[in-house]
């Protein structure tokens, strides 16, 4: 499914940007190629490409990777890329992000985007000037490992107990014990 609003969007954007100077296909094409480079999935480029105008950071949904999208994307000179999956750096990466926008946007009404652009702007500034420290294991990670502690899985099956369930011997446990006693 090719996004509407997404299209109507990236003309937009790329009106007004400059026009790229021009490219040999060559020169075009190694552009395209040193973006796909360290990707672990690539899509096939098509035999003639445009200069590369922008990189769009898109999240691994199925709609953003529909062929009818990616060419409409490379047509235009966009390169997608996706965010990587189970990515835990992107965990941080969202905390920071929520952090900014309500300090930026607290209490404000913005009358334009470049007023939100330039609050978020203005806070990313600070935040850069005296960072928050941030650790993988602060208070949320102790309660979950207490609570780990506290539960016993079973069987593989996601589902826990609040004490440990004690198998009944097998005949084959029961005979590596005997063999252990007579050795």
């Amino acid at each position: 499914m090719l996004h509407p609003w997404l299209e109507t969007e990236l003309t937009a954007i790329l009106a007004a940007l400059t026009e790229p100077p021009a490219q040999s296909e060559r020169e075009c094409r190694a552009a395209w190629e040193r973006w796909q480079a360290g990707l672990a999935i690539r899509f096939t480029l098509p035999e003639r490409l445009p200069p590369l105008r922008m990189l769009l950071v898109l999240d691994n949904l199925r709609g953003h990777k529909t062929p009818a999208l990616v060419l409409w994307l490379v047509e235009h000179g966009v390169m997608p890329l996706y965010t990587p999956l189970s990515g835990s750096w992107l965990n941080m990466a969202e905390s920071i992000q929520r952090i900014l926008v309500r300090r930026a946007l607290a209490g404000e009404t913005p009358t334009s985007p470049d007023d939100i652009i330039d609050w978020l702007e203005a806070t990313a500034r600070g935040w850069n000037a005296d960072p928050t420290p941030f650790t993988w294991h602060g208070k949320r990670y102790l309660r979950r490992e207490r609570s780990r502690r506290h539960h016993h899985a079973l069987g593989g099956s996601g589902a826990c107990a609040r004490r440990p369930v004690h198998r009944r011997p097998t005949a084959l446990d029961q005979w590596r014990r005997s063999r252990q006693l007579t050795h």
